[in-house]
């Protein structure tokens, strides 16, 4: 007997021991070895536990691998699925190949729509929704559900289809009937987000589901999805529908959506509606008003621009309004306001304002980027300041390319990558690499860059040092370097995370109220740990919440308040057959395998970050404090409860 052979009967025998004094399923070695080599990503030895005899150990094993994602694992995951007498063993393999993808996967998973289990069919339906190409893709399309899980897989299939771009008009035909009342809950989720996905919504038919599903169907979260699809549909039809919505519409999600198509259509067919919504009593209806608004940016309209700011309560709302101005019609007058604004702000609104400034049109874009620099290099403390100047200064770029010589900002660009922030280093070499701006001729010494790449380091900087390679690269003439990848750095504690209970719940108090999260560390150990142990270490107390995205994500967790601080080391993506639905608490990330001390919560279902992104948990009271939070608010304090 070899001595990996060994190995797994004495684990498997050491998990015969008692587990009871526990509180998780971790009082298991054998579990602990499993996740210990996900977490390591050690393909080989995770394999050998697919042959184990306990099913509970290969089901374990199949769904680490869905993590891992490395195609080595798919011959062997293809028997398992194909062959394996346990159903939920079969599943987790099936999602472990839609993870995976390629070639192997697919030989793989065509097999398997045979399987006699409707559970694992509907995850090899959705499975070949994320890897099939086009050779193979009739046998998704054509295939016949029979049950309501394998319709559930299937509308599932397609919407993994549209986020890759491989729809067709015969997809939308049948994922329409998919939107119809009859058809549950989970079906109608996925054919609602499909439409808000897919291009292909060509035929009436299609349409009237559509606007059916948006306005009478008894799920928000179906409506919210359906109504995105408005913006393939004609204004004469979609229009008045958005109007609809928006006036009787009682979940403020649907209302943002509906906002949002809004910007797919002419500025002066929306005006009356976004210029009533950017009214709304609720801040993030007006904020993704304001949006629209600022992006349209038509000069004709500054009438109502004008007349909108002072009944407008929302601070980032002003900040849009004041940027739809200035990129159409500036004037001495609003850059007055805005500098008096600027002042006297609090520093998220600072921060707003020098974004607006970011879109200022000439010939007052010369004022703009003069204000803009004195904000990058001057002596603030506030790194959100740095960082929404050297963002907004890159924006101005872009819109004053002709007008103000590239010289002038490649010289600002040269004085805040020297001051050293790793925010501003990334934010430029961004810039740099740009062939629209035109850098390149620009330098021709690229010592301040490898002056500011001496200065970052791995894990920590993984999301301005990857820019600034390719920067150098670019600029150097050479090819693009490889995407950077954290190496495993964090080992798991595993003695702390047998101390967690299996429900942890965590208390957050907010300025806004109070939350409560149900942690889920049997399915994301290693995520659950680390949370668990910042939150001892009151590591988020005094946390902002930098980052809000109206009907999708709350975020915090950052130690510089702007998106791009971290602590100096990794833990790995640890992904599962849970999915984002409202409340969700995911781990924010740069990547795979990038994730720290950033976390959100999701306003929303949101089914493009399933498999993506790490689940740590689920909001079990407090949504509606999440929903009213604005970029700014803070955490107070945080604190495990006891079970």
């Amino acid at each position: 007997m070899g001595f990996l052979s060994i190995f797994l009967v004495l684990l498997v025998l050491g998990a015969c021991t008692s587990k009871s004094t526990f509180p998780n399923k971790f009082g298991d070695p054998v579990l602990v070895h499993i996740h210990e080599l996900k977490d390591r990503r050690a393909t080989d030895s995770l394999m050998l536990f697919l042959r184990t005899n306990d099913p509970i150990y290969r089901r374990e094993a199949a769904l680490a691998l869905g993590s891992v994602q490395d195609t080595a694992a798919s011959l062997l995951l293809g028997t398992v699925l194909l062959e394996d007498p346990d159903v939920d063993v079969r599943r987790n393999a099936a999602f472990a190949l839609g993870q995976t993808g390629r070639f192997q996967a697919i030989n793989a998973l065509l097999p398997a729509l045979q399987d006699t289990s409707h559970q694992v069919v509907r995850e090899v339906l959705e499975a070949l929704g994320k890897s099939v190409e086009q050779f193979d893709l009739p046998a998704l399309v054509n295939f016949q559900p029979a049950d309501t899980l394998e319709q559930e897989g299937q509308a599932w299939g397609f919407y993994q289809l549209a986020l890759r771009k491989k729809t067709d008009s015969l997809i939308t035909k049948k994922v329409s009937s998919f939107l119809r009342p009859s058809n549950s809950y989970a079906t109608r989720l996925a054919a609602a987000n499909y439409f808000s996905r897919s291009s292909n919504l060509a035929g009436k038919s299609y349409q009237i589901n559509l606007l059916r599903a948006a306005t009478e169907d008894v799920r928000p979260e179906v409506r919210m999805a359906a109504v995105s699809g408005f913006r393939n549909l004609s204004s004469k039809d979609a229009l008045p529908a958005v109007a609809r919505v928006l006036s009787s519409e009682k979940d403020y999600r649907v209302r943002v959506n509906a906002v949002r198509v809004c910007q797919n259509f002419l500025a002066d067919e929306t005006k009356e509606i976004i210029f009533r919504a950017v009214e709304d009593t609720t801040n993030s209806v007006s904020v993704a008003a304001s949006e629209v608004i600022r992006n349209q940016g038509k000069g004709h309209l500054s009438a109502m621009y004008l007349a909108a700011l002072p009944r407008v309560k929302s601070t980032r709302a002003k900040a849009n309004l004041y940027a739809g101005l200035l990129k159409t019609v500036p004037s001495d007058s609003q850059l007055l306001k805005l500098n008096s604004l600027y002042r006297s702000a609090p520093v998220y609104f600072k921060a707003e304002l020098l974004s607006a400034l970011g879109e200022t049109k000439a010939p007052y874009d010369r004022k703009a980027l003069e204000f803009l620099s004195q904000e990058l290099l001057g002596e603030t403390n506030e790194k959100v300041i740095r960082t929404s100047a050297a963002s907004a200064i890159t924006s101005l770029h872009h819109q004053a390319n002709k007008s103000i010589p590239t010289k002038d900002f490649v010289a600002v660009y040269l004085q805040g990558i020297a001051q050293g922030d790793v925010a501003v280093i990334g934010i430029i070499a961004s810039a740099l690499i740009d062939e629209r701006l035109n850098c390149k001729t620009e330098i021709k010494d690229l010592s301040f860059l490898y002056t500011a790449k001496s200065k970052l380091k791995l894990p920590q900087d993984i999301e301005s040092l990857q820019p600034l390679e390719r920067a150098i690269a670019y600029l150097e003439g050479k090819p693009a370097p490889a995407i950077l990848k954290n190496e495993f750095n964090h080992p798991i504690d595993w003695g702390f995370v047998k101390s967690i209970p299996a429900t942890q719940r965590v208390q957050i108090t907010t300025t806004k109220g109070t939350m409560i999260l149900r942690l889920g560390v049997e399915e994301a150990p290693g995520s659950v740990a680390n949370f668990v142990d910042l939150v001892n270490k009151k590591y988020f107390n005094g946390k902002f919440f930098h980052r809000v995205v109206p009907n999708f994500v709350i975020q915090t967790g950052c130690n510089r308040g702007d998106g791009y601080g971290s602590e100096n080391y990794s833990i790995r993506s640890e992904f599962s057959l849970r999915r984002y639905t409202t409340g969700s608490v995911g781990m924010a990330s740069a990547g795979k395998d990038t994730e720290g001390t950033q976390w959100f919560v999701t306003h929303c279902p949101t089914p493009h970050l399933d498999g993506k992104y790490s689940i740590v948990g689920e909001t079990e009271k407090g949504q509606e404090v999440a929903d009213r939070m604005d970029v700014g608010d803070r955490i107070l304090d945080v604190v495990l409860l006891k079970e």
